[in-house]
């Protein structure tokens, strides 16, 4: 979720997409595709971070040899919001408290708490309503900044056992022991036995203003823990993501979705020539490293929204798109939840990119992990 001057036309787009119509003019041919679960919808909450990333793990485990599996997004969610709000604090309400996230964050929770099924926490008491995080949202920062903004302001042990409180109340109590084929684990036992490492992920990015295959603290609001992205160029970082899916490894995406020509209704993202045409095959404009960099700049090009990318896939003349997994639930698109995403946007839009470090390509791998 975005501040400033987008964030009115991104809380439609978040929750909604363009409201344009479909037209399936693309003959789209699968090039590789990763085994994925069901699409979710995040509903009236900016907990995309939490989807796509819980998505790349559900996948990860099924390439890993594991069962299908429906993960707890809200299990995440909770304890993200918990080390937020302390961060947030030991700022001095100077950093960024909101709905948003990073893939990392699902890989910080997970290392420290593990994860559970949806069917151990479903993360709403009433499980016939939707999820919808503004009230529990807005009610923890302005107590927050009360506290904060107090004369006699001092952080206490009773700061962080209201904001537990507060999330237990609008969210529920987590689980502690979970059972699964007849035998007990803990939430981080039952993680490690599936096989998820935070250790084993990394994260990509693209920018000209620190040095490539070196990692930096990636200069975006909801990077709230200041994880540490690698950075590489575009062309190399758009390979990596192509062979990654190839092997068989899907990719976390983080990038700006509020160009008009990304369209969940229509299902693509494209980066036209012609915008008359409207959405249909059609060529596309060349974007180089400067081009990208200059859009980061002038926040153009934004950290809006994190999506599950699951595969590649062709149109009728050859041209690229990243088959995307969206949470946005499977209504109001032509393709059951997914869109696909021109490469060209891709290379326009992409802010950074989770995947597993044996997925990177091997020349890159040597550049960056000396």
């Amino acid at each position: 979720m975005k501040i400033g001057k987008k964030a009115a036309f991104l809380f439609g787009i978040c929750f909604m997409g363009a409201a344009l119509q479909a037209q399936d003019s693309f003959g789209f041919t699968t090039v590789a595709e990763v085994e994925t679960s069901s699409v979710k919808s995040q509903d009236r909450t900016g907990t995309c971070w939490a989807y796509s990333t819980m998505s790349f793990v559900e996948s990860e485990i099924m390439r890993m040899g594991g069962p299908e599996m429906d993960l707890s997004e809200m299990y995440i969610v909770k304890y993200a919001y918990q080390n937020k709000a302390q961060r947030y604090v030991l700022l001095h309400g100077m950093g960024n408290f909101s709905q948003g996230g990073q893939a990392h964050d699902v890989m910080n929770v997970i290392a420290e708490h593990g994860f559970v099924r949806e069917t151990d926490y479903f993360g709403r008491p009433d499980t016939s309503k939707m999820h919808n995080h503004y009230e529990m949202e807005s009610t923890i920062k302005v107590m927050l900044d009360n506290y904060i903004d107090r004369d006699d302001a001092s952080p206490s042990a009773v700061w962080y056992t209201n904001v537990e409180s507060i999330l237990t109340n609008y969210l529920g109590e987590v689980p502690g022991d979970l059972k699964y084929n007849k035998r007990t684990y803990t939430p981080t036992k039952f993680a490690a036995g599936l096989g998820i490492d935070k250790l084993n992920y990394v994260e990509l990015t693209s920018y000209t203003h620190h040095p490539f295959y070196e990692q930096f603290d990636l200069e975006v609001p909801d990077n709230w823990s200041h994880d540490r992205y690698y950075n590489v160029p575009i062309d190399e970082l758009i390979n990596t993501m192509k062979e990654a899916l190839a092997k068989g490894y899907s990719i976390v995406w983080d990038g700006d979705v509020s160009d008009s020509f990304f369209s969940h209704k229509n299902g693509v993202a494209l980066l036209p020539v012609d915008e008359e045409l409207g959405f249909v095959q059609q060529t596309e404009k060349e974007v180089t490293q400067s081009d990208r960099q200059e859009a980061f700049y002038s926040w153009k090009a934004t950290d809006d929204h994190l999506m599950h990318i699951t595969g590649v896939v062709k149109d009728k003349n050859g041209t690229v798109y990243f088959k995307t997994k969206n949470s946005w639930g499977s209504k109001k698109n032509p393709y059951s939840g997914y869109l696909y995403m021109s490469e060209a946007y891709v290379r326009m839009n992409t802010v950074a990119i989770m995947l597993h470090k044996h997925g990177v390509d091997k020349e890159l791998q040597k550049k960056l992990f000396k």
